[in-house]
């Protein structure tokens, strides 16, 4: 399968089309289950086993952009939640009807993540870095930065070499610089380009005359590594305003389904109570359904969640009843709502991609 992509701009936009696509042709879907399955299913008894998944659910990870199982608690979480889709949280073996069911409906949550936060391909070569150097903004720009330095580094002593590097951090892909936080961007582009233009006044206190003159050059080295090796990075903006909270409070029948099924798996006493220290899985179940991060994966968000918690007395541990249950989880949309109108977060990120898009997860290729 190709990756998901439409050209827009000279750039690719990851928006889930080509996966909508390919789940809603009935004829190509087969064929790609029956393939998948096959490949998968190495005793051929027409069932996988749970060894068998296991590249399954890597690929799967793999391709919602996941880091290895094992490297991190919270994503081995979302690794154990997608193996108990296809188990139905039991030790037994998947037939192909099940495998298809699961992987239609992780694959369309993928595409209409892609549709709703679509995600930017850029491929940065130089051009814009060396359009921004000739740019009348970019004096006044470095201008800004190097104060900015200044009054943060006033007693470090930096030299003209300190200052280069730091005014590179502050620039972003906008300007055409790749994340300078990448270990493959450092030792390949920005390493070798400051080495070349390194002079003897670099381990020297600072003018602002002379950081304008050599961070010029230092980036018109940049650029030109750039267009020897370009890189490719992952661009995504997410913008979390209430406006999936709001949707959700406005239709009574889906925000009553949504909270029953955020309910479904919290624990009850004998007398059909819950604590309330569930509230915070709860909330995570249904955090699709309103728009929301996952819990963890935005810090801004996590504290305005936490902030909420603590204005309903969330985190008390006292047993509810059910009804008293859905009560506060509408409480504390309505409170997150209150304050995301208030304050939207916007997130932006920016990652480099070290390997072909779909590469990374063979599940997803043809």
């Amino acid at each position: 399968m190709e990756s998901p992509t439409k050209k827009k701009s000279g750039h690719e936009v990851l928006d889930g089309s080509n996966i909508m696509e390919l789940v809603g042709n009935e004829e190509v879907f087969t064929h790609f289950v029956d393939h998948k399955f096959h490949e998968l299913d190495n005793d051929r008894d027409g069932k996988l086993s749970v060894n068998e998944l296991h590249p399954a659910v890597a690929d799967i990870g793999a391709a919602l952009g996941l880091p290895a199982q094992g490297s991190s608690p919270g994503s081995d979480h979302i690794y154990s939640e997608v193996f108990s889709e296809f188990t139905h949280g039991k030790q037994e073996k998947v037939s192909k009807t099940e495998f298809r069911e699961v992987l239609s409906d992780i694959l369309l949550g993928m595409a209409a993540g892609l549709k709703r936060d679509p995600i930017v391909i850029l491929r940065i070569d130089g051009e814009d870095l060396l359009e921004f150097v000739s740019s009348p903004s970019f004096e006044p720009e470095m201008i800004s930065i190097s104060s900015e330095i200044e009054l943060s580094s006033a007693d470090q002593g930096l030299t003209l070499r300190d200052f280069i590097i730091k005014a590179l951090e502050k620039l972003t892909v906008e300007q055409g610089i790749p994340p300078t936080s990448d270990s493959w961007v450092v030792s390949n582009i920005l390493e070798p380009a400051l080495q070349q233009c390194a002079g003897h006044d670099w381990e020297k206190p600072v003018s602002q005359e002379t950081f304008l003159v050599e961070f010029k050059k230092a980036v018109e080295n940049v650029a030109q590594h750039l267009k020897e090796q370009p890189v490719i990075v992952a661009h995504s903006e997410n913008t979390f305003d209430g406006t999936g909270i709001k949707r959700l409070l406005s239709n009574k029948f889906e925000l009553d389904k949504t909270l029953n099924v955020a309910i479904e798996n919290v624990p009850k006493d004998r007398n059909g109570k819950m604590s309330k220290e569930h509230l915070r899985v709860a909330l995570d179940v249904l955090a699709p359904s309103a728009g929301l991060p996952p819990l963890g994966a935005v810090e801004e968000m996590d504290k305005v969640i936490g902030d909420v918690f603590k204005l309903v007395n969330a985190d008390d541990g006292k047993m509810v009843k059910e009804d008293e249950f859905k009560k506060l989880l509408t409480e504390i949309l309505g409170s997150i709502l209150l304050q995301l109108e208030g304050i939207p977060i916007l997130v932006s990120t920016n990652s480099v991609v070290h390997e072909p898009l779909a590469s990374s997860s063979t599940l997803l290729q043809p």
